[in-house]
């Protein structure tokens, strides 16, 4: 192995992030670019995007920017679409995009509900069914792809007020475990990654006033994980060889008890 190669192992790999324009997202870009990823950042807010290319490239790497909203079905394809015409077949996508609204279910916070199953499951559909096939395509001509998705701590943990967050959760890594059997075999490989909490904006979009108190709590009980932390494992899976699949990784805050 050269040593270009070793610094550099995922050269030649065109990667797709969503939900790029902040926490583990931005992060995971920048990482995914400095082990030589060419990187497709996607997200809402094109000024942020803006930035994160300019220091993704100031170190060195290659970015692209798309500003697309992943509910959007066709937005999602004619980005997929950008991406194969002007760099090739993606193949690594890390679905992160997301969303964290807990509230007690009692209120009928139906707006935060749905603002929660759009985003998160019908958001990261969205992404899986624009770019599988550019997986599958880029699998079969380079021996592997990546399909990881950003699930949470909470798809296997109880967490009063966050029922509907957990089950759009349960939902990503149930779904990743299935996918994993539909694709393995064409070299495509699928992980889900189950953080504790993370410190990101998420926290940020929270109004319910018993979640934010728990929140601020753990806070002063243990330190949180960083997004360069999720980064770092996102990283660890694309870089392992063909043969290995991490199918599923749960990265804890060493205070976090569950």
């Amino acid at each position: 192995m050269t040593a270009q190669t070793s610094l550099r192992p995922l050269s030649g790999r065109i990667a797709v992030v969503t939900g790029a324009s902040s926490g583990i997202g931005e992060a995971s870009a920048e990482h995914l670019a400095a082990l030589g990823a060419r990187v497709v950042v996607l997200a809402r807010r094109a000024d942020r995007l803006d930035d994160l290319v300019a220091r993704i490239e100031k170190n060195g790497g290659e970015a692209l920017a798309v500003a697309a909203d992943v509910t959007d079905t066709a937005a999602v394809q004619a980005v997929a679409d950008r991406v194969a015409a002007e760099l090739g077949s993606a193949d690594l996508l890390f679905n992160n995009a997301g969303v964290m609204l807990p509230a007690p279910v009692e209120e009928l916070a139906t707006d935060q509900w749905q603002r929660q199953i759009d985003l998160n499951v019908t958001g990261l559909m969205n992404t899986i069914g624009a770019f599988t096939p550019q997986l599958v395509e880029a699998a079969g001509d380079r021996g592997v792809a990546d399909l990881i998705n950003t699930s949470s701590i909470a798809a296997q943990n109880i967490f009063p007020t966050f029922a509907v967050y957990s089950a759009t959760k349960a939902y990503v890594t149930h779904l990743s475990r299935h996918l994993r059997a539909e694709l393995g075999a064409k070299k495509v490989r699928v992980s889900a990654i189950e953080p504790g909490i993370v410190g990101t904006e998420l926290q940020s979009h929270v109004t319910d006033e018993g979640a934010l108190e728990w929140l601020a709590g753990s806070k002063e009980t243990m330190e949180w994980l960083t997004p360069q932390d999720v980064a770092q494992t996102v990283g660890f899976i694309a870089t392992l060889p063909p043969r290995v699949n991490l199918q599923q990784v749960t990265i804890m805050p060493t205070g976090q008890a569950s």
